[in-house]
């Protein structure tokens, strides 16, 4: 599987971006575990009922509250875009799109597909909150729709554009007082 570290093959010198929410996100994952865990620690220990297996209960709660609550950890180069969660890191090759959908659900998520069947599921306001990001990725579909390999998804990527656009003007505004 191909890393994201090793862009050389894609494009000589590239460097990565990566999400910059990324690192305030994980430690709001971790803060809600331990402070979980600290709570239900606590409230056993008053109700003079906390045991060994008692609080390793409530660890394996607390952890599985920070395995729900960690974001995966989206990075991308010219021609590539990943997504590390826990065990394991998912690839795509975004000069080589062949389809880009939403899907709808509680949250909505950006699928990403290449030719060479990588698979990359993103939240999109990753995409809107770290403008690198977008411009990598929007050039690279562009560039596969040019080259007829973006099949299905053109709609998709030009709601994402506009929503992407409104949300700077509206931040522009906000911080020029014009709003």
């Amino acid at each position: 599987m191909r890393r994201i570290q090793d862009v050389g093959s894609v494009t000589p010198g590239a460097s990565a971006v990566r999400d910059s929410g990324w690192a305030a996100n994980a430690k709001f994952a971790v803060g809600c575990a331990l402070l979980l865990l600290g709570l239900l620690l606590l409230i056993d220990a008053g109700a003079a009922g906390l045991t060994v297996s008692r609080a390793g209960l409530w660890a394996a709660l607390a952890v599985l509250l920070f395995v729900v609550l960690l974001p995966p950890r989206v990075s991308a180069c010219p021609g590539l875009l990943a997504s590390r969660g826990l065990l394991r890191e998912h690839i795509v090759r975004t000069d080589r799109l062949v389809s880009v959908r939403w899907t709808d659900g509680v949250a909505r998520r950006l699928v990403l597909r290449d030719a060479d069947g990588g698979r990359v599921e993103i939240d999109p306001e990753v995409l809107v909150t770290n403008p690198p990001l977008w411009r990598l990725l929007d050039e690279d579909a562009r560039a596969s729709h040019a080259r007829g390999s973006l099949l299905c998804g053109a709609t998709g990527m030009r709601q994402l554009s506009a929503r992407i656009d409104r949300e700077t003007a509206q931040a522009v505004f906000k911080v020029s007082d014009l709003s």
